[in-house]
């Protein structure tokens, strides 16, 4: 899942690149308002994280100019000040959660775990889980009939989006948009070598190929 971060301030920007990173997101960070504006229109973001006290432009504006413009994305707004009115204004301007410094870096991930989860659909489940398979987020880990499943951190990433998408057709290039950050090379062959890594170990028919269109999650593995 790829996240934009909006966040002007350093250190906190810093630990939660390096906490969402562990927890298997690709993330780009922004720290003006004005750059937000603008790329969070024209990249295909899972979920945004928007502070509110930004330089350039405030985030309120910028996440009424993004709704405005008909951006659907989620949106978790940060703010320092525990205003009930504010609070409103955001929600009113089209924010989905609202969250008040300082937090723990958990708590964030719990919130965006249940609003992508949410975002498909799927808010009344405690976990991820699609045709048999139960998804583990914070060991990274998949089960199956009771049988843990140990999946490398590339792996746990492309298999939690197609859990998320289960049934879509997605292409390569769609998958390398939303499994890589905006500095990263993005590889459709790499696409491929984690699909037939989890094949393996999931079953065959996990994953439907559609040749010259994509693949399909289907979650029927042995």
């Amino acid at each position: 899942m790829r996240l934009l971060l909006v966040e002007d301030h350093v250190p906190l920007a810093d630990e939660l690149l390096a906490s969402l990173a562990r927890q298997g997101y690709a993330v780009d960070w922004l720290a003006d308002g004005r750059d937000a504006a603008h790329q969070g229109m024209n990249e295909p973001y899972d979920l945004i994280v928007l502070d509110l006290g930004l330089p350039g432009r405030p985030g309120l504006e910028v996440l009424q100019e993004w709704r405005a413009g008909g951006l659907v994305t989620p949106v978790l707004v940060l703010t320092a000040r525990d205003s009930w009115a504010e609070r409103i204004e955001g929600l009113k301007a089209g924010a989905d959660d609202y969250l008040t410094k300082p937090f723990h870096p958990e708590e964030l991930a719990l919130r965006i775990q249940s609003l992508l989860r949410r975002a498909k659909g799927l808010a009344n489940q405690p976990q991820l889980k699609a045709a048999g398979l139960q998804l583990d987020e914070g060991r990274q880990c998949v089960s199956r009939g009771g049988e843990e499943i140990q999946l490398t951190a590339a792996e746990f990433r492309l298999l939690r989006y197609f859990m998320l998408h289960s049934g879509q057709l997605l292409s390569k290039s769609h998958l390398a948009e939303h499994l890589y950050d905006g500095e990263t090379e993005r590889d459709s062959n790499v696409i491929e070598v984690h699909v037939n890594h989890l094949r393996r170990k999931l079953g065959r028919e996990v994953i439907e190929t559609r040749r010259g269109q994509g693949y399909r999650f289907t979650g029927e593995g042995q």
